[in-house]
């Protein structure tokens, strides 16, 4: 008997019945809680029933606009209600949203769009000026531009993505999508290389959601704050798909600011919120917010890097009812991969959590050996939520997925808990007068000195020792440190031959859009450090 072509009906029906679909996920929801609220916006608070007609009326105005099975539509804008439309309408209609990382420079932005080989492209008037300079880069599949209006004020320069909407029909929209077709793609921070593409499936975002729910202990009504910009897995993924598959609220925000977040934990009774070490770091220090407490607040999740633990003391005090958590992942892997377990946040507060439901994680040695518990070496995962590969990089791909497991770049080893000690990224091991030293070993170390508000540790090139330990610091906003003194405290605290042979004081670190250090610029701007 011949197989179904997916264009019959019977392949059609069949997949309509079976499928993964993350358009599928928001049509249950909304099933379930209609009058429930999805999205708060500003002012804006859209229900589960609004949201999921506005998809079905946009997936459909993008298929009239001519895209097949597989197009991609590039979005640049910041967390609104508009860019989680456009990514669930992508789904519904099997096309590929592509949501640019805003911290990239126009001409990088092109190139990913380029890359991606995007038709349409989505805008907020906000950033009309970087929007100008990526639409007059050389951009030959590109065909259509629609502008989300950012404030009622703003001109526009081309139709509205709410004029497209209006075009589409309130009709169910089915058309055949496959599981492991690609529902995003989203390109990789840079911080050491060209972004590459990493193209998600349908089932390896809706695994994730699962997970990502399973370990939030999330419900009906659960609601979180969307600090972190959507167009970083960690948010979109790890975080909004699991609260949106379960009947929750997000409450998305431009940014972070320590006084309006302040305000959005109270207003809308938060239960989780995601931030960076650095972020905590202002919402402690604000001398107005220093006595508040959030009581509502279930879990306070951190990303990038354990804390020290008199941070997290202070975090414990203002979340008093909280569980303070790290949540770990990267993009190629659909996160969360692993997540700190509630009763391992003081006992294991400096590893990565352990596995998340639905993940195998693995240390492997350089032959292709899985290694036992206790031993060093790079973590390996195996699940439904690995991507489907880099776009149009197919010897990248294949060096990542080495021996049926995929391959991190991390260096670790796993407790008898499960637990994941992280070491560092191969890249910043630091290879010292014939030892190897994990840099952030070495930035704990300097973390844990009172004036030091942050630390990034790289290895210099170094005529005696091959590479030099070298600390790279921001000092907390009056605080009296100097390199002597920080290099006292190393002393005291660390085997000799990981001590800092410097440590240079900055104001700021150069970073990625989702906040993460690019050390590769930091060694670049002090390659010349220990020259004679």
């Amino acid at each position: 008997m011949p197989q179904a072509t997916p264009e019959s009906a019977q392949a059609l029906n069949q997949n309509l019945i079976e499928r993964v679909n993350l358009g599928d996920m928001l049509t249950r929801s909304a099933e379930l809680h209609p009058q429930r609220i999805a999205i708060v916006d500003g002012e804006r608070r859209t229900s589960y029933a609004e949201l999921d007609a506005q998809v079905t009326r946009l997936g459909h105005a993008l298929l009239g606009l001519g895209l097949q099975r597989g197009d991609v539509v590039g979005v640049m804008a910041r967390n609104c209600h508009e860019l989680l439309l456009v990514y669930f309408a992508c789904a519904r209609a099997g096309l590929v949203c592509a949501p640019a990382n805003l911290g990239l420079r126009a001409q990088e932005i092109a190139w990913c769009l380029r890359d991606a080989g995007a038709r349409v492209l989505v805008a907020e008037t906000a950033l009309r000026s970087h929007a100008d300079v990526v639409a007059q880069e050389q951009l030959p599949a590109l065909q259509h531009q629609f502008w989300i209006r950012s404030a009622p004020e703003d001109e526009l320069p081309g139709p509205t993505l709410e004029a497209l909407m209006a075009r589409g029909s309130d009709a169910p929209l089915e058309v055949f999508v496959a599981d492991r077709d690609p529902v995003q793609l989203l390109y990789t921070s840079g911080t050491t290389a060209q972004p590459k593409g990493v193209l998600t499936s349908h089932l390896a975002a809706t695994m994730a959601a699962l997970s990502g729910a399973l370990a939030l202990h999330a419900d009906a009504g659960y609601t979180t704050l969307v600090a972190l910009p959507l167009f970083h897995c960690a948010m979109l993924n790890s975080i909004s798909m699991p609260v949106l598959l379960v009947g929750g609220k997000l409450v998305l925000a431009k940014g972070f600011e320590p006084h309006q977040a302040a305000g959005l934990f109270e207003r809308e009774q938060v239960h989780l919120v995601v931030l960076l070490p650095m972020m905590y770091g202002l919402l402690l220090g604000d001398a107005a917010l220093k006595d508040r407490t959030f009581g509502h607040m279930r879990r306070a999740m951190y990303a990038m890097a354990p804390m020290p633990e008199e941070r997290l003391h202070q975090i414990h005090a203002m979340f008093p009812n909280a569980d303070v958590v790290l949540g770990s992942g990267q993009t190629e892997f659909t996160p969360a991969t692993c997540m700190q377990r509630p009763e391992h946040q003081w006992s294991k507060s400096r590893t990565w959590g352990t596995a998340s439901a639905m993940t195998r994680v693995g240390v492997m040695d350089d032959e292709g050996r899985l290694l036992p518990r206790g031993e060093t070496g790079e973590l390996v995962y195996r699940g439904p939520q690995v991507m489907n590969g880099y776009l149009n990089q197919p010897e990248a791909t294949a060096a990542s997925m080495r021996h049926g497991w995929f391959h991190s770049g991390d260096v670790a080893h796993i407790d008898e808990d499960g637990a994941i000690w992280f070491k560092d990224r191969y890249k910043d091991v630091i290879k010292t007068g014939g030892e190897n030293v994990a840099s952030i070993e070495v930035e704990r170390c300097l973390m844990e000195h009172s004036g030091v508000a942050e630390a990034a540790v790289v290895g210099l090139p170094h005529a005696r020792w091959g590479e030099a330990i070298t600390g790279v610091v921001i000092p907390k906003p009056g605080a009296q440190v100097d390199e002597a003194a920080l290099l006292a405290h190393c002393r005291a605290l660390l085997a000799p031959f990981k001590v800092p042979k410097a440590v240079v004081l900055v104001q700021e670190f150069p970073r990625t859009g989702t906040g993460k250090i690019q050390k590769h610029v930091i060694r670049s701007a002090h390659a010349s450090l220990y020259e004679a």
